[in-house]
């Protein structure tokens, strides 16, 4: 004898399949609003950035410990003996490589007083305003235009510096 009753049925209808999909398209949607892989990795970025600028430097004061003076700057690069160095290369025995803004058309900007006795160093934090660290609250950074450097030398806002211990960046 044949069953014809509907609820001994297998498998799901369209209708079903469609209001499942529908709702891991919501849940998707909202998942991805709230993580924001953007913003994340901007942050990324910019932690990169601050790390860098650390670890430049710790090398600018072992040279300072060497020579007595920090490095003058040509051409917003680090370059000891007047011959830049660029971000990127080596410069030993200070540092394996001198390490490089992670994103293309961006670079450091390092600046050296003329006697040698102060410096500093600017990047371009992509999340500006929204890193409570930038200068100036994601703003350039007041010591470029006393520096005689733009504000954009970073490849876009110099929003962020260290710089010596003897000033301020």
């Amino acid at each position: 004898m044949k069953d014809n009753n509907k609820s001994m049925r297998k498998g799901f209808t369209l209708i079903e399949l469609l209001v499942v999909l529908g709702i891991l398209g919501i849940l998707a949607t909202v998942l991805l609003v709230a993580i924001n892989p953007s913003a994340q990795l901007q942050k990324a970025n910019d932690a990169h950035r601050k790390s860098d600028l650390e670890t430049i430097q710790r090398a600018l004061e072992l040279y300072y410990q060497d020579k007595g003076s920090y490095p003058p700057s040509v051409n917003n690069e680090i370059a000891p003996g007047n011959v830049a160095i660029n971000w990127g290369g080596p410069w030993q025995p200070y540092i394996s490589t001198l390490p490089k803004d992670p994103t293309a058309g961006n670079t450091y900007v390092y600046y050296s007083a003329a006697a040698g006795q102060t410096y500093y160093l600017y990047a371009n934090l992509q999340r500006g305003t929204s890193d409570p660290q930038a200068c100036n609250k994601g703003g350039a950074c007041i010591s470029l235009s006393t520096n005689s450097l733009s504000s954009n030398s970073c490849g876009g806002m110099c929003n962020y510096g260290v710089s010596s211990p003897n000033v301020s960046p």
